[in-house]
């Protein structure tokens, strides 16, 4: 699979969000073989819980499918820039690579509002925005709209 294919995963999870009213994000977190190892959407307005970002959500299955803390290796697809909670657990879980589709320019943490992964932390992934940022950008777009005309 091709970086592209992978943010298309991420797509897909993001489109399911539209269901339950939450910020369309999706997330997947792939092994150094390229397998799929973790997935996840935004869950705030279905789980009422602050933390449930998709990012987290695909972070902790891809945990418990390699049955490790560390995710030295992996790559993490997101449709939106990381904000700090989801940068430190990025940090935290040594994933390797992070690749973005849209900024965020209110709590963006890869260079939007700060780039928390170029601070003195003991880990610092590599960084690549703009994966398919139309598709991703657009989704929320279409989203934003839609509530404004509530």
């Amino acid at each position: 699979m091709t970086h592209e294919d992978y943010m298309l995963e991420a797509l897909d999870l993001a489109r399911a969000c539209l269901t339950s009213g939450d910020v369309p994000v999706g997330c997947v977190v792939t092994d150094p073989d390229g397998k799929i190892v973790g997935r996840g959407r935004n869950r705030r307005e279905a789980d009422h819980l602050a933390t449930a970002h998709a990012e987290i959500e695909a972070i902790r299955q891809a945990c418990a499918a390699c049955s490790s803390w560390r995710l030295t290796g992996c790559t993490l697809y997101v449709t939106l820039e990381p904000c700090p909670m989801c940068a430190g657990a990025i940090i935290n879980s040594r994933i390797s690579t992070v690749r973005y589709g849209a900024r965020e320019e209110k709590s963006g943490c890869c260079g939007s509002v700060l780039n928390l992964f170029e601070e003195h932390f003991n880990h610092r992934p590599r960084i690549y925005g703009g994966l398919l940022e139309r598709e991703c950008r657009g989704l929320l777009e279409d989203f934003f709209q839609g509530l404004r005309k509530i």
